[in-house]
């Protein structure tokens, strides 16, 4: 199935515009995921909540995204892109809504359910756009643009609200109307964007939740796991615990610091992806591993002698070594994909990244009221640091039984024409 190649029709949007589009949409999309962590302690003063029960609702969007990731992850293979990403998207606004209207603890777990599967739905087909958009001449484009636009906006969404939680006590009154509007607008965008997955036949059997990597991706893709799950736990640290950590083990009574921490960490997680596009895709996991190391190495100390200022500077560490490791893990696989399957390994990636985000941050959730917030953020980033030396063993012995150049640039040779054929 060839991919659709005529981008100025009258109708549809150019092929640079289109993919800078796709950037907006998943930037916004990864904001709205981040946006309501700094709100959590508003949140559990407001409604009387526990830090067990804040790991809950941050953990239920996780299940509303594999759940969609597992089940129209792929139907973008099949329905085109533009027809997946617009549903995605009305879905993601209809989320931001029920946000904007909550009133307790049930009304939060609805509206983190929905944007998991809105965001599941989203992410395969946005991060397979954005490989069939990418330039002819810059193929990595598109993997990096999904790594840092994914940081991006995460650091967007926590930044901004983080700074309304010490301005307002209603940062929600304000930030997912924007929200919800956003949204409709990028859906009727999307809906003048090229299509560059023609559709075909489709059965409902193709909605059994399987998650399946092609034989020929296997061996890059479970080489990069372990990078893929030592950042995507960190993050799952910053975005469940990092507000409670700062407030009540680092003593910090700034409204605005939570958000601002998980800012640095996306900040610094865009600086390494842009920075992972100068090296091999190998060279970029294995120096955003050894990253990854010193950061969780510096958390830990932060947690240990309570110092807000160490806690940063772990925190740009680690969040540098995010980008590089993501990017660097994304564009390895990428480079072994076809257009057929893309979108199904993307979400596949996405299975392993979220469910690296989600499950570690809920044990600590449910280990903190008896463990005390101090111990149980200690053997997090504990956790986190071991993971992350495996990353780096595992890149270190990938670059030395593979000393070849960057794959995504092997794999556009093999590409004569518009769909990826193997060497």
């Amino acid at each position: 199935m060839k991919r659709v190649s005529r981008y100025h029709d009258g109708r549809h949007l150019g092929r640079g515009a289109a993919f800078a589009v796709l950037v907006c949409a998943n930037v916004v999309m990864m904001a709205t995921a981040s946006a309501p962590s700094p709100i959590y302690p508003l949140y559990r003063e407001r409604w009387g909540l526990s830090v067990t029960m804040l790991t809950v609702v941050f953990a239920v969007y996780v299940v509303g995204l594999l759940g969609a990731l597992l089940t129209v992850g792929s139907l973008s293979d099949h329905l085109g892109r533009r027809p997946v990403l617009v549903v995605a998207l009305l879905v993601a606004a209809a989320s931001t809504a029920i946000f904007w209207t909550a009133d307790g603890i049930v009304s939060l777990l609805i509206a983190r359910v929905v944007q998991g599967i809105a965001t599941g739905t989203a992410t395969g087909a946005l991060a397979a756009g954005l490989v069939d958009l990418s330039p002819e001449r810059r193929p990595q484009l598109g993997p990096t643009m999904t790594a840092v636009g994914t940081s991006i906006g995460m650091a967007t969404g926590a930044g901004v609200v983080g700074v309304l939680v010490q301005l307002t006590s209603r940062p929600d009154a304000y930030v997912f109307p924007v929200l919800t509007l956003t949204f409709v607008v990028l859906a009727a965008v999307i809906l003048r964007i090229p299509e560059t997955r023609a559709p075909r036949a489709f059965r409902l059997a193709s909605l059994r939740p399987r998650v399946r990597v092609p034989r020929e991706v296997r061996p890059t893709f479970l080489a990069s796991v372990p990078a893929l799950v030592a950042g995507w736990a960190v993050t799952g640290l910053f975005l469940s615990l990092t507000p409670s950590l700062v407030s009540n083990v680092l003593h910090v009574r700034f409204g605005a610091a939570g958000g601002l921490s998980i800012a640095a960490l996306f900040l610094a997680n865009s600086v390494g992806g842009f920075c992972s596009v100068r090296n091999t895709a190998r060279l970029a996991t294995l120096l955003g591993a050894v990253l990854l190391t010193l950061g969780a190495f510096g958390l830990a100390v932060a947690i240990v002698v309570a110092s807000p200022a160490v806690y940063v500077g772990g925190s740009v560490v680690a969040g540098l070594g995010v980008g590089l490791t993501f990017n660097g893990s994304l564009r390895a696989i990428s480079a072994v994909t076809t257009a057929k399957s893309r979108s199904e390994v993307f979400s596949a990636v996405y299975v392993i990244s979220y469910a690296a985000l989600s499950l570690p941050s809920l044990a600590a959730g449910v280990a903190a009221p008896s463990w005390g917030l101090e111990t149980t953020g200690y053997l997090y980033v504990g956790f986190v640091g071991a993971l992350s030396v495996a990353a780096a063993l595992q890149a270190g012995r990938s670059r030395a039984h593979r000393p070849t150049g960057d794959p995504m640039r092997t794999a556009r040779e093999c590409e004569p024409h518009s769909e990826r054929t193997r060497c």
